[in-house]
């Protein structure tokens, strides 16, 4: 009997051998991601991010679950808008949950959020596949640059839509392809040639990099994954694209 693989980048590997693989790779940058995310972006991540927080919108009272978050970068903008609607608006406070299956991440979100004097927001160790949560439990599930990094994207999808109440709201931003004539090439010659040697000159990890850059090429095309969205039982999928669709945005709801 053939075993089942995943892919690892370029590599296809066991299945049962992924998920321990992926935490390697962010254990070993967890105390840099953020920086790194700057280098490699020149900061345009920022701005991503803060598109994807705007396009949510979270309002008082709501519950919202960031999946595969660690380090806070979401959550801490979650936070700040849901705060800032119940300031003009009033209301009940909102609460955020973090949910990353690698502890050092969420050690790293802890950190930054005791710098910040953050204490609205809660961190759970927790797998996107198999949820530590009731169903219906949240009002919306967001994932920045995580899905891409599960073994089974339709285990993760169908636990999005089981943990959302009825009327709650997906958004994912991650890594997709490029749809800017020429715009592609320089990007493929900026992630598999520059990125990895910013890896191991700043992370002090090249092959860690190495695998982020392929692992973007593996991952499905907006179309088809919106087509899986819209499979795991979501409906309503929108997709916008970032910066020619070197990243892009999918919204749907549970209806």
């Amino acid at each position: 009997m053939t075993e089942k693989t995943a892919s690892f980048g370029f590599r296809d590997v066991p299945e049962g051998e992924k998920e321990d693989l992926v935490k390697e790779v962010f254990s070993s940058v967890a105390a840099r991601y953020d920086l790194m995310n700057d280098l490699m972006s020149a900061g345009v991540h920022r701005i991503w991010k803060d598109a994807m927080v705007e396009w949510l919108n979270p309002q008082p009272g709501w519950a919202v679950l960031d999946v595969a978050g660690g380090t806070g970068d979401i959550a801490f903008r979650l936070a700040a808008m849901a705060r800032a609607r119940k300031n003009e608006k009033g209301g009940d406070e909102a609460s955020v949950t973090v949910c990353d299956i690698n502890a050092d991440m969420l050690g790293e979100g802890r950190r930054r959020a005791g710098e910040k004097g953050e204490t609205a927001i809660e961190w759970v160790c927790g797998n996107a596949e198999c949820l530590p949560f009731p169903d219906a439990s949240f009002d919306a599930y967001t994932i920045a640059f995580g899905i891409r990094n599960v073994t089974h994207i339709d285990q993760a999808l169908a636990e999005a839509r089981r943990v959302l109440k009825p009327g709650g709201r997906f958004l994912c931003l991650e890594f997709s392809k490029v749809e800017v004539p020429g715009l592609d090439a320089i990007y493929d010659a900026y992630s598999f040639k520059l990125l990895p040697k910013i890896g191991g000159l700043v992370a002090k990890d090249e092959e860690s990099y190495r695998y982020l850059a392929e692992s973007i090429r593996r991952f499905p095309a907006q179309g088809k994954f919106a087509q899986m969205i819209a499979d795991s039982g979501l409906e309503q999928v929108k997709v916008r694209n970032l910066s020619g669709g070197i990243a892009a945005m999918h919204s749907a709801w549970r209806l």
